[in-house]
C-alpha cells in the first residue's frame, strides 16, 4: 500500500490532505501539489473513493472517526463515527509450491525471448496474469456453499513471486487456498495527523481459530490435488510447505510464517444501520452532509470471492444514486 500510495503521488503529484467543512457540510479536499498545498471545492458532492485503507485514513484525517483516537492526535472531532478504520477484512491466501521436472513455467517469462515474442507476436508467458486457473470447494460436504477459493500459479508464488526458489532452475508451480468468509477482522488508525504519514494497518489475520483450521484444510486439499494423475509428468518434490511439515500443527505454523494477502481489503468504512456503521444505504457518511464513499470500504463483509466485479457494481450503483439525488 505504501509502494502504491507512492506510484499514485508520483502520477498526480498530489495527495490528498483532509476534506473542507462549512459545519457538517463538505464542500471540498485539500491536497498538496507539488508539495504546494491547494483546495478544489465542489458545488453538490465530495466522492472519497481511496479504498479500504485511504478512505477511513482521510476519514479521520478530517475529524470523522472515533473521537479519543482523533483527540489522541491533536485532531478537530466533527463526527465521532468509532467505526471508521474498524471491520478490516482481507482474504489470506496460503499455499504448496512444487518443483516441476520440465522447464516450462513462468520462470522463462524473464528471458529476452519471451519479451521479444511478447512485442512481435503478443504471444507467450508474458500474456499471462499469473493466475492461470481457479476453483471453489468445500472443506467438508456438509457446507451449504464453498468456503475455500484455490488459486493456481505455474510459477514459484513465494513471497508474492518476489523469492526465487533456489533449486529446478527456479521452476516450479503453486497452488493455494484462501478462506472466503473470513471471521477475523482487524483495523485501520492513523500514526499521525500528518497526510504523508501511511496509517497503522493491522489485519488481524488468523486471529478467528476457525480461519486457520480452514486454511489448514486448503493445504491438505492443495496436497492431495497435486498428487492426482494430472500432475504426474511434472511433478517435482515439495518444496513448500516441505515433507517435514505434516501435523496439523505443523501446518498452522507454516501459515502463520508463510500467508500472504490475496490484495482484498475491505470493510472499514461499513454501510449499516447499527453503531459501527460508517455509511447509509446510499453511501452517505452518516452525520455528514455532502459526502460519499464509493469503494470497498462500504462493505459490511467481504465477498465471497475476489473483490474487483463487487467494486465496480457498488461503482455502478453509486451513480445511479448520485444522478437521482
Amino acid at each position: 500500500d505504501v509502494y502504491k500510495r507512492q506510484n499514485l503521488i508520483i502520477q498526480t503529484r498530489c495527495q490528498a490532505t483532509n476534506l473542507i467543512f462549512e459545519g457538517t457540510r463538505v464542500v471540498g479536499v485539500a491536497y498538496l501539489y507539488n508539495g504546494v498545498k491547494q483546495e478544489s471545492r465542489a458545488s453538490q458532492e465530495v466522492i472519497l473513493s481511496g479504498g479500504a485503507i485511504n478512505s477511513p485514513q482521510l476519514l479521520m484525517l478530517s475529524g470523522i472517526g472515533e473521537a479519543t483516537h482523533l483527540k489522541s492526535l491533536g485532531i478537530d472531532v466533527v463526527a465521532d463515527l468509532p467505526g471508521v478504520g474498524q471491520n478490516l477484512q482481507d482474504h489470506l491466501v496460503a499455499g504448496v509450491l512444487n518443483y516441476v521436472t520440465k522447464p516450462d513455467t513462468l520462470a522463462n517469462a524473464t528471458k529476452i525471448t519471451s519479451l521479444a515474442k511478447y512485442l512481435l507476436l503478443r504471444k507467450g508467458m508474458l500474456t499471462s496474469n499469473g493466475g492461470e486457473a481457479g476453483f471453489f470447494i468445500k472443506t467438508s460436504p456438509d457446507l451449504p456453499a464453498p468456503d475455500i477459493q484455490f488459486h493456481f500459479f505455474p510459477g514459484a508464488f513465494e513471497d508474492h513471486g518476489r523469492t526465487p526458489i533456489p533449486l529446478y532452475g527456479g521452476h516450479g508451480f503453486s497452488l493455494g487456498g484462501c478462506v472466503l468468509r473470513p471471521e477475523s477482522r482487524g483495523y485501520v488508525k492513523l500514526k499521525s495527523k500528518d497526510a504523508m504519514t501511511a496509517p497503522a494497518m493491522q489485519p488481524c489475520y488468523l486471529t478467528s481459530e476457525s480461519d486457520t483450521e480452514k486454511m489448514v484444510e486448503g493445504i491438505k486439499l492443495a496436497r492431495r490435488l497435486i498428487q492426482t494423475r494430472a500432475f504426474d509428468s511434472v511433478r517435482g518434490p515439495e518444496h513448500l510447505p516441505g515433507d517435514q511439515v505434516q501435523t496439523d500443527a505443523d501446518i498452522a505454523e507454516y501459515i502463520r510464517n508463510r500467508a500472504e494477502t490475496l490484495y482484498h481489503p475491505v470493510g472499514t468504512c461499513k454501510m449499516g444501520t447499527d453503531s459501527m456503521a460508517v455509511v447509509d444505504s446510499q453511501l452517505r457518511v452518516r452525520g455528514i452532509q455532502g459526502l460519499r464513499v464509493v469503494d470497498a470500504a462500504v462493505m459490511p463483509t467481504i465477498t465471497s470471492g475476489n473483490t474487483n466485479a463487487p467494486t465496480i457494481m457498488i461503482a455502478e450503483k453509486a451513480a445511479d444514486l448520485i444522478r437521482q439525488s
